[in-house]
C-alpha cells in the first residue's frame, strides 16, 4: 500500500478521535508521532516513550512529554487495503497507550491488542 506521510498522519488523527473518552481521558504530557521507519530498522509498527504512569513518582511541571510514535512504512507493508490500514493504526495506537497506562505486552496479548 502507498500513502504520503500527511495522508497517514491523518489517518493517526482521525483513528485517535475515534478512540474511547475514557481511554484518553487519563493521557497527560504525551505527544503522538509518526516516523516513517525505526531508527535500528526492526518490524515495530509502534513504540511508546516514556515512563508508565504506573512506575512513576512526582511528575511535575518541566518534564519533557512522553512519545507514542507509529511507523509509517510498517504500517503500510502490512495492510492491503484502507480498512486494514485503519484497524492496524487502531490496534497500534491502543497497545502503546496500553503500554503509558502500564500495561505489558503479555496482558495486552490476552486483551486482544497486541
Amino acid at each position: 500500500m502507498e500513502m504520503s506521510l500527511d495522508d497517514f498522519e491523518q489517518l493517526v488523527s482521525d483513528e485517535l478521535d475515534r478512540l474511547p473518552d475514557e481511554m484518553l481521558d487519563g493521557i497527560d504530557n504525551v505527544v503522538f508521532v509518526v516516523e516513517d521507519e525505526p531508527e535500528d530498522h526492526s518490524d515495530l509498527f509502534g513504540f511508546y516513550d516514556g515512563v508508565a504512569t504506573t512506575e512513576r513518582g512526582q511528575y511535575g511541571f518541566g518534564e519533557l512529554p512522553d512519545r507514542i510514535v507509529l511507523f509509517r512504512r510498517q504500517h503500510l507493508a502490512a495492510c492491503d487495503s484502507l480498512e486494514e490500514l485503519r484497524d492496524e493504526v487502531h490496534t497500534t495506537l491502543v497497545h502503546e497507550i496500553g503500554h503509558f497506562y502500564g500495561i505489558d505486552d503479555d496482558r495486552l496479548h490476552e486483551l486482544g491488542w497486541a
